[in-house]
């Protein structure tokens, strides 16, 4: 063997390959129990509504129903009260973990968030289960590094890894799964954190499969793709879904501070939903749930304008109620369907006033969605790409871009944050810098129109608690000195105490949009 192929053997790189290894595994079980999780909420809802409607015709089922609600709803309540970290939709705690702005033992949260899910989406809420799966993903992932004894940068890989695969089994949309990890979760583009994302959700979405076969979770049948003469109305849709969409943030955002003037035991706010929600299913049982059965519904028979608007009130008061109490659910679904009932509002509208054909009100559903969440999350890639995957055809790309983009910019130009940023800042308190003894690394990546953009490294008073050992370059990495320049696209690699890494992120933030020394 010659010493050129020697040197090549030695200087072979198995880090990737290492890091799909671990992303398999997190996926697999990941994939595992999402699947169970995710098939006994639809079993739980068909229950539910199997029981409400025997109501109607043996009314003294009602007064042993209310009864069970009661306890459902304390032992719920119960165990958030055991652990406050299985809360809501737990995207903001996985958020919070991969800046290092809070932690949990991950046993505690998987099992408690698992059963208090079920029984809460289960029980015909208007809660979502993406948010609880992603927590759920995240969670074994956090387990698996520690049977794996991971730490730091890989620790982290393998949270966000698992959240990649919550989300891909929920929704059997494993690239849309992986882009939120990135643009929402973990904001930051690693090689090695999309890298071990994208296999653990490729390895989800292949177990949900197998679960709940391949038919898209959101197939829409549509009669014809939209004519380029309909696009001025994407643009109207798009301003109509951020007005809205800035609406829902708000009312969520103030919901605890309500459920506070109730002077109710913080853990027991969840008996208000699961009291109102019985009136809902004896009327209206077919609007049970986070809303996937409701979006196909609509999309196959669209309900008069006047039903319509009905409708949506009740799902954007009970789905905000729902998730202020602290129940373990979601946003995610429950917000797809908002969208999908604002689409088919303005598709109404516009037919009833003569400018458009009701053979698209079907295509303003789908885009609506992607609309809806774009403006509310921020994140209009993943609402692009989530709702391609979940419907299953390419055809709306340009159209699903043109209302994302628009609803957006209008949630953007109104004061809008994105709603699972706001709800962890909720969550966290600052802390200031602390010693483990353990170092970690930070990356942060320069956007194009930061402060530390074009300026020497020297040009900035770094905090006393880091220290930047490198910056990575497209594909290498550059040791930097007082004399490097930094540009958009670099990420810096910052070496910090473990503890220390959400006190020099924000360190380091107020660097990026301060004036450099002179």
């Amino acid at each position: 063997m010659t010493q050129r192929s020697l040197a090549t053997k030695h200087h072979f790189d198995f880090t990737r390959f290492s890091s799909i290894g671990r992303g398999l595994i997190v996926g697999i079980f990941a994939g595992i129990i999402v699947s169970l999780f995710r098939f006994c909420i639809e079993r739980g809802l068909v229950f539910v509504q199997w029981t409400y409607n025997q109501m109607h015709t043996n009314w003294w089922l009602l007064l042993p129903w209310i009864l069970g609600t009661i306890l459902v709803a304390v032992f719920v309540g119960w165990l958030v009260k055991q652990v406050p970290d299985i809360k809501g939709s737990g995207i903001p705690q996985v958020e919070g973990q991969l800046a290092g702005e809070l932690d949990y033992a991950w046993w505690p949260v998987l099992w408690r968030k698992f059963v208090g899910g079920i029984l809460g989406i289960g029980s015909g809420l208007f809660l979502g289960r993406e948010g609880p799966s992603i927590q759920l993903g995240a969670t074994i992932g956090q387990g698996v590094a520690a049977k794996l004894h991971q730490t730091g940068a890989d620790r982290r890989s393998l949270i966000a890894g698992g959240a990649a695969a919550g989300l891909s089994a929920a929704f059997n949309a494993p690239i849309a799964s992986t882009l939120f990890v990135l643009e929402e979760v973990y904001h930051n583009f690693s090689p090695i954190i999309w890298t071990t994302a994208l296999v653990s959700a490729m390895a989800s979405n292949f177990v949900s499969l197998n679960f709940f076969g391949l038919v898209p979770v959101l197939h829409i049948p549509y009669g014809q793709n939209l004519p380029l003469s309909q696009y001025g109305n994407l643009i109207g849709l798009g301003i109509f879904l951020g007005v809205f969409g800035y609406l829902y943030q708000n009312v969520t955002l103030a919901m605890p501070s309500w459920y506070g003037k109730l002077r109710l035991p913080s853990w027991l706010n969840g008996l208000v939903p699961f009291l109102l929600v019985i009136p809902i299913g004896l009327l209206w049982p077919q609007l049970l749930g986070g809303g996937n059965a409701v979006i196909l519904n609509l999309a196959a028979t669209t309900p008069a304008l006047v039903a319509l608007i009905g409708i949506f009130i009740l799902r954007f008061v009970f789905s905000t109620i729902s998730y202020g109490s602290g129940l373990p659910g979601g946003i995610f679904l429950p917000i797809l369907s908002l969208g999908a009932i604002l689409g088919a509002i303005y598709a109404q509208t516009m037919v009833a006033v003569g400018w458009m054909p009701a053979s698209f009100i079907p295509n303003f559903i789908i885009f609506a969605m992607a609309g809806y969440f774009a403006g509310i999350g921020k994140a209009p890639f993943t609402a692009i790409l989530l709702i391609t995957e979940m419907v299953g055809t390419l055809h709306h790309l340009m159209p699903l871009a043109v209302v994302s983009m628009t609803a957006y910019l209008v949630v953007d130009l109104l004061g809008g944050a994105p709603i699972y940023e706001a709800l962890l800042e909720k969550l966290i308190q600052p802390r200031l810098p602390e010693h483990s003894g353990v170092q970690d690394r930070l990356e942060l990546p320069i956007f194009e129109g930061s402060k530390l953009e074009g300026h020497q490294v020297r040009d900035f008073k770094w905090p006393a608690e880091s220290l930047l050992i490198a910056i990575r370059r497209g594909e290498r990495q550059v040791i930097p000195h007082g004399d490097t320049l930094m540009r958009a696209g670099d990420t810096l690699i910052i070496l910090t105490d473990r503890n220390n890494r959400a006190w020099v992120r924000h360190q380091i933030a107020h660097l990026m949009a301060a004036t450099p020394e002179s």
